[in-house]
């Protein structure tokens, strides 16, 4: 099983000095997903919480809706694959679409736009003061950045505690992994806000959607499609979050 983190050494110039320091750099490993004894696909990640990957993709794509439809799921002891057998049958999608996120994340899902919008609280809202308070939530999760740098962090909050944390060297994987968590710890929260280091792309949006966020902020941009999405979904996207400044693109009705 490799580890989150890899040692290496390098030199470091500055100046007219040079000097070699010891470090680590985030892992990015290939890891299988074998589903009914069919390998689907090869994710690109970081080698941590991927039964929650697996799960969390397949929720994700629609594969699966709850925990109860795995019958069996087992991560091989190299860490190289992740086996699912399912209570049902499922199709391997015939094509997979490269997504525009790094580490070469893929999905089966065409955007759409043309869907009835998920059911979100009407009634939550936050005030401006709290985006900064989540956001100190998602920096104190992200100790494999502060050891590496190079890797992103999502969390699932309720609006007052991080719920659940996720890190990977793939944006899109770290929503999978949150999925995955939520189901496998059958946590159903009311409240769900999402936040992230990555950008927020169509495929972002609509694993967000999956999840059943209220809210999505990012500390950077979201694109066009993603604003599309949101607007339709009904989710409120906040993006470019700092501590004293947002955008917030759609919905904005809830910031109090």
């Amino acid at each position: 099983m490799k580890t989150p983190v890899s040692p290496v050494s390098h030199r470091i110039f500055r100046n007219d000095t040079v000097k070699t320091v010891n470090a680590h750099l985030i892992t990015e490993t290939p890891v299988s997903l074998t589903v009914n004894g069919k390998i689907w696909l090869t994710f690109m990640c970081t080698p941590t919480q991927l039964e929650a990957l697996a799960v969390g993709f397949l929720f994700n794509e629609g594969v699966i809706r709850d925990y109860a439809e795995i019958g069996s799921l087992h991560l091989c002891k190299s860490g190289e694959n992740v086996d699912i057998w399912l209570h049902h049958a499922a199709t391997m999608p015939q094509k997979w679409t490269h997504t525009s996120g790094c580490a070469g994340g893929m999905t089966s899902l065409e955007p759409r736009v043309d869907v009835e919008p998920a059911r979100r609280l009407t009634d939550f809202r936050l005030s401006p003061k709290q985006i900064p308070v989540l956001l100190h939530l998602l920096d104190e999760n992200q100790s494999l950045y502060r050891q590496t740098g190079g890797v992103h962090t999502s969390i699932l909050s309720d609006g007052e505690k991080a719920l659940l944390a996720a890190e990977d060297i793939g944006r899109h994987n770290t929503l999978d992994k949150i999925a995955g968590l939520a189901l496998m710890k059958n946590l159903r929260p009311e409240k769900r806000i999402l936040l992230t280091t990555g950008r927020i792309s169509s495929e972002m949006m609509q694993k967000a959607y999956k999840i059943g966020a209220t809210f999505v902020i990012s500390r950077t941009s979201p694109s066009s499609l993603s604003f599309e999405l949101a607007e339709k979904y009904g989710i409120t996207l906040i993006g470019y979050a700092k501590k004293h400044r947002f955008n917030v693109y759609t919905h904005g009705e809830r910031i109090a």
